[in-house]
């Protein structure tokens, strides 16, 4: 891999299943970044271990996620698609920014207060640790494009600290990482249930996964909330009808959106209708994408060859930058 335009990186935890919020929020754009810029994308293994400490389905899951990326349209030719345990570089970089990295500050970041909440009993270094083992998987490959969304901007900014902090000790090595995602607002995909967005962890008849079949996903937009209809001509959308009709312009024909649109303004529509159309829609995106990562998750042998060749671009990449790393810091002794 060459880069043109720059390094991204971004990775995914092999928890739950990937959903619709998923693919719109992350991977469509990982897909376009592909062609344009030299990319690392990473299924979090050791992130995964913060907290689901039980490795029992840990081989399916990873095995998953990778199928489906595959089966949305991520090209192991083009990427470095990779485990995060597949590259021990990694481990050594997080320990040497570990020295540089303060208690006080990574227990004042949200997410490690909002995971001490949910699981008081299973508190671990590594969950207070997460954000410094985040800038170790970016900045061993000195990527300058971050994927991601709004919930991981101050581990994002956590990531540049760590890295200023390291160039102002031992000299310039890491870029300053930034968000970026072809400069888009980040598609935000609503639960079913109009309560926020889907979520792997939260309703999950409100969530469309990508492994779901075509009955379940259509039992699941038969359910989707609604009201009880506009009363006058061409009143706005409630929150939870606007959501709906999100959806359907993703998914749907401009011509059925157009329909369902003229029918709310003229105070006609039928949300059963509307639903039942809005469930194919989701079935026709879905359908494939299942079907197809079924095939690969089938095919074992596919799936050891590509994380085989993932680790191979990563490692390349992390011994370079652990180089210098080391040269830097003067533990080079012989």
């Amino acid at each position: 891999m060459t880069s043109r335009k720059g390094i991204v990186m971004s990775g995914i935890r092999p928890t739950g299943y990937l959903h619709l919020g998923n693919y719109f929020g992350a991977v469509r754009n990982y897909v376009r970044m592909q062609d344009e810029f030299e990319c690392y994308f990473m299924v979090a293994d050791l992130h995964s271990l913060t907290t689901h400490p039980d490795t029992s389905q840990l081989k399916d899951n990873i095995h998953r996620v990778l199928a489906e990326n595959i089966a949305c349209g991520l090209d192991p030719d083009k990427v470095a698609l990779y485990c995060q345990s597949h590259v021990p570089e990694t481990a050594e970089l997080y320990l040497y920014l570990n020295m540089l990295s303060y208690v006080g500050e990574l227990e004042r970041t949200t997410t490690f207060k909002d995971k001490a909440r949910s699981q008081p009993d299973n508190v671990n270094a590594g969950l207070l640790t997460y954000p410094v083992l985040q800038t170790a998987d970016i900045i061993i490959h000195r990527a300058s494009y971050v994927p991601v969304g709004k919930d991981q901007e101050q581990h994002l900014e956590m990531c540049r600290n760590f890295a200023n902090r390291f160039n102002h000790r031992f000299g310039e090595i890491f870029p300053e990482p930034v968000a970026f995602n072809f400069g888009e607002d980040l598609a935000r995909i609503p639960s079913l249930d109009g309560k926020g967005k889907m979520s792997k962890s939260e309703n999950q008849y409100a969530t469309i996964y990508l492994s779901d079949g075509d009955d379940l996903i259509r039992k699941k937009a038969m359910k989707a909330v609604t009201d009880s209809g506009p009363v006058e001509p061409n009143s706005p959308k409630p929150e939870i009808i606007e959501n709906l009709f999100g959806l359907m312009r993703l998914l749907g024909t401009p011509a059925n959106v157009q329909h369902y649109e003229d029918a709310w303004n003229n105070c006609t529509i039928k949300y059963g209708e509307f639903k039942k159309q809005l469930g194919e829609d989701l079935v026709s995106f879905v359908s494939p994408i299942r079907i197809k990562a079924e095939e690969i998750q089938a095919d074992k042998q596919y799936l050891k060859d590509i994380m085989i060749k993932g680790a191979e671009k990563a490692n390349h990449s992390a011994q370079k930058t652990m180089k210098l790393v080391r040269e830097a810091m003067g533990l080079n002794y012989y």
